[in-house]
């Protein structure tokens, strides 16, 4: 079977990501992948990156088109009010594509994109590359009944992807990740944000509640002094808590016997009080139990085998593309992302006008 020939379409900063990603999957699996072309219509960004990879570099779909290449696949990383209108032409050249997130800018092109790809047979991959952090994975593992999230993604404030608002751009991260936890359909949403130095929302808060009771609070930033991308999520007898950026998981369960010893102690009249345990973290090369300052509590650090998950995303990708397999994240999943993240947009919208901000 031939290498994927792949067309990178966007070479700003997550564009310029995926040229290296791909170059060096290339350079790791020539059978797999093949370093095509690039797409940018800015010159000096185009120049620069044709020449880095030695490709050729074209300022428009149409010249692509023209030039006559092999592809079989593309990564969208152009601007989020793009995506739609390369997604068509591509698909419609016979191409699968990759789009970066967000899925489009409005659920009616997601759609439009969705029904073409399904005429067509072509498959249609989403960006979310947090789904990659193999943190996820080992959280995935330790499911069971999710029942409370907390997140938290804050970020300093840059330049890049002002073309949409900070849940689109950051909290739709982990809107995915906890829409593919929960498996269940959102029954409330309430949002608050503010734009402070853009003139876009650039802080957000929004508390999320699922028909399966689940309730989620996540708390976007991107004027923060610091940068913070975590998880935490509680189900009956354990609290987990996630950090994508150390691609870490660390697990607190509860041994209902020993805490209910412990209570029925401290409650008996007379009873000494239960002596205090000192904390010992697991080192973080290795997974096993240690002692938490609560008696009946356990702590895990989770063993996680360190990746770069773009190079996951891309690889998946791939596979898709060579086995007409599904990608781990489809267009829907893409879709359902988008939807919550514009429903919380509105809700945004109608607090502003309510508090006269507007």
């Amino acid at each position: 079977m031939p290498p994927v020939h792949v067309v990178v379409v966007g070479a700003g900063a997550f564009g310029r990501n995926h040229l290296r990603v791909y170059r060096q999957l290339q350079q790791a699996h020539p059978e797999l992948v093949q370093l095509s072309a690039v797409v940018e219509p800015e010159a000096g960004r185009r120049t620069e990156s044709a020449t880095s990879y030695a490709i050729p570099g074209l300022a428009s779909i149409a010249e692509l088109l023209e030039a006559g290449l092999p592809l079989q696949a593309a990564s969208i990383c152009a601007p989020t009010v793009h995506h739609a209108a390369l997604a068509e032409q591509l698909l419609r050249a016979g191409l699968d594509v990759l789009i970066e997130k967000p899925f489009a800018a409005s659920l009616d092109e997601a759609d439009r994109v969705v029904k073409l790809a399904q005429a067509l047979g072509r498959t249609v991959a989403i960006g979310h590359l947090e789904r990659f952090n193999p943190a996820v994975a080992a959280t995935i593992a330790a499911l069971r009944q999710p029942m409370f999230f907390e997140a938290h993604r804050l970020s300093i404030f840059t330049p890049r992807s002002l073309d949409v608002d900070v849940v689109l751009d950051l909290m739709i991260h982990d809107l995915d990740i906890v829409l593919s936890l929960t498996r269940s359909p959102v029954r409330e949403v309430r949002a608050v944000g503010l734009p402070v130095l853009s003139s876009r929302t650039d802080i957000a808060n929004v508390r999320v509640e699922f028909e399966s009771g689940c309730v989620a609070n996540f708390t976007a930033s991107r004027v923060s002094t610091e940068q913070v991308r975590k998880l935490r999520l509680f189900q009956p007898g354990e609290y987990l808590s996630l950090d994508f950026a150390r691609q870490e998981l660390l697990r607190i369960s509860v041994d209902r016997e020993a805490v209910a010893a412990m209570l029925a102690a401290g409650l008996s009249p007379g009873a000494p009080a239960p002596a205090p345990l000192s904390v010992v973290r697991p080192p973080a090369e290795a997974e096993g139990p240690a002692q938490h300052p609560t008696a009946g509590l356990t702590l895990t650090r989770s063993q996680v085998p360190k990746g770069e998950p773009l190079l996951l995303e891309l690889e998946d990708f791939l596979r898709a593309v060579l086995t007409g397999g599904r990608p781990r994240v489809p267009a829907e999943a893409g879709r359902q992302a988008l939807a919550l993240a514009l429903r919380i947009n509105d809700q945004i919208a109608g607090h502003a006008q309510r508090a006269g901000l507007l």
